[in-house]
């Protein structure tokens, strides 16, 4: 480079013959002419094209190397090992020259990643109720009084950007599908696709290309609600970039300025109000008006919102000998009559439902422990086990289940187990809740406390009267004192005798 700068400075500007400038550097005079005939600022090094003994296996390395990529790092096959593959079908050259080639593709295809793939992006444009896109992210709250970790569900509408948040404690199917219902609740209608990347609640198999296979709950959600569902490619995340900007636009606008919760209801109640609020705050950008004004305009767009879809996820289960069936550690009751049988479990974001031969069992409310440090609760209903303690009641003294029953009910055990055959007799007032308004016999049971008669035989009487419609508080009836007796009479029965024998003879027997 200095040398070339002397050349064209001793012939341009001191005007100085080739022969001399030749002298001086000891270049040829065929070499000066070349440089400043053909106006050389810079010298480039031209390297010629050689053959090499990889050129017919280019192509096949090319191919290997690309299929590499699409496996995770622990399986792709070292620069050594396919020289050593090459070699088998017949190459004879260095390893030297497969890693400069494999250096050099692995330039170029990050080199064109970085201009044409993700280095460049397309703008997208919307129609009205065209799509919407969906996304998980992870936050946290203070509910309860402590920080919860939070599966937080993102649902935002690319034409008017109206977006919805909504926190569970869990990223599986009945979370899913409950986001889904309360968003299209709230966008008060269904857009026509939904934009997902591949999530594990949607697709069971990522194939080549946009291949996918698809959960059959997650299809049918989608015939439910009627929109065509559409998958990113994998790590692309930014082909539903609106909602991806939104995860990270809500920790700013919600999770730092949030309040503290009793709940998990009260918090998505807070969420939905929120974003309803920044809906009318932001503005579209794209288009003129906020995102609630272009939202209004979208809403003739949507497909009328049908009814909810039923989200849940079965499970069989066979339940125990103790009536118990298990579910995510913990222990929920069912009737004693399905002991020792399969039963169905529809699996809601709040509710555990049982079904058995076509019919609902029970229900129970779901408990979600996040800390396995904790052992698994049980949840009973004491009157799944009445069947039970109607053949064995001496199981009603310690029973667990019953520990739960009513304050009333264990007031009457206490005092009904003090006498003999005073459990038997405790199982037929509980069995009565079978028959009769679980409301009115603990009616029936406080108001035999009270009069301080704790028996089956009063506590029945109160009952009949209760369901008859018969006033059970008369008042003392005080007769006038014309009416009162001057003697009281005896109670003997020693004069029933004197009725069955008159004069000696014996009337009766």
């Amino acid at each position: 480079m200095d040398i070339l700068s002397v050349i064209r400075r001793w012939a341009l500007r001191d005007k100085l013959p080739i022969r001399e400038i030749s002298r001086r550097t000891g270049l040829s005079r065929n070499t000066i002419r070349r440089y400043l005939r053909a106006g050389i600022v810079e010298p480039k090094f031209k390297a010629p094209s050689r053959p090499s003994k990889l050129d017919p296996y280019a192509e096949k390395l090319s191919g290997w190397l690309l299929s590499e990529q699409r496996k995770s790092r622990k399986e792709r096959r070292t620069a050594k090992q396919m020289h050593a593959d090459l070699v088998q079908l017949g190459f004879d050259g260095s390893y030297e020259r497969v890693s400069a080639f494999v250096r050099a593709w692995k330039s170029d295809r990050q080199r064109a990643q970085n201009t044409t793939d993700r280095g460049t992006f397309v703008p997208l444009v919307f129609k009205p109720g065209e799509a919407f896109q969906f996304d998980w992210s992870e936050d946290y709250a203070i509910i309860g009084g402590e920080r919860t970790k939070l599966q937080v569900a993102h649902i935002k509408l690319s034409h008017s950007r109206a977006f919805l948040v909504r926190a569970y404690l869990l990223q599986t199917h009945e979370m899913l599908f409950d986001a889904h219902w309360h968003a299209f609740r709230v966008f008060e209608g269904v857009p026509g696709r939904g934009i997902y990347d591949n999530m594990r609640t949607a697709v069971d198999r990522v194939g080549v290309g946009k291949k996918r296979d698809v959960n059959a709950r997650f299809m049918a959600m989608t015939s439910h609600y009627v929109f065509e569902p559409g998958f990113c490619n994998p790590a692309a995340g930014w082909e539903k970039g609106q909602v991806e900007k939104n995860v990270r636009d809500a920790r700013s606008r919600m999770w730092q300025v949030m309040p503290t919760f009793s709940d998990l209801d009260a918090l998505n109640r807070w969420l939905e109000e929120r974003c309803k609020a920044l809906w009318a705050e932001t503005t579209h950008g794209a288009l003129p008006g906020s995102i609630a004004d272009v939202w209004e305009a979208e809403k003739s767009s949507l497909m009328p919102l049908p009814t909810a879809f039923d989200g849940y996820v079965e499970q069989r289960k066979r339940v125990s000998p103790t009536c118990l069936i298990t579910f995510d550690r913990n222990c929920y009751s069912v009737p004693a009559s399905f002991a020792n049988q399969p039963v169905s479990l529809h699996i809601y974001p709040e509710r555990l439902v049982i079904v058995a031969e076509g019919h609902v069992v029970c229900e129970h409310q779901r408990i979600i422990e996040r800390s396995h440090r904790q052992p698994g609760r049980v949840i009973y209903d004491w009157h799944h086990y009445l069947a039970v303690v109607q053949r064995k009641p001496g199981a009603l003294r310690n029973g667990a289940p019953f520990i739960e029953m009513p304050e009333a009910f264990r007031q009457l055990q206490d005092k009904l187990l003090r006498k003999p055959g005073g459990d038997r007799e405790m199982v037929e007032i509980l069995s009565l809740v079978l028959h009769h308004d679980e409301q009115v016999v603990l009616c029936a049971v406080n108001m035999a406390l009270q009069a301080g008669v704790p028996t089956k035989t009063h506590v029945l009487n109160l009952l009949h009267r209760l369901v008859d419609g018969t006033p059970t508080d008369q008042p003392d009836v005080t007769p006038p004192s014309r009416l009162v007796l001057t003697k009281e009479p005896e109670a003997n029965v020693a004069r029933y005798d004197g009725l069955r024998t008159s004069g000696g003879k014996r009337h009766a027997s």
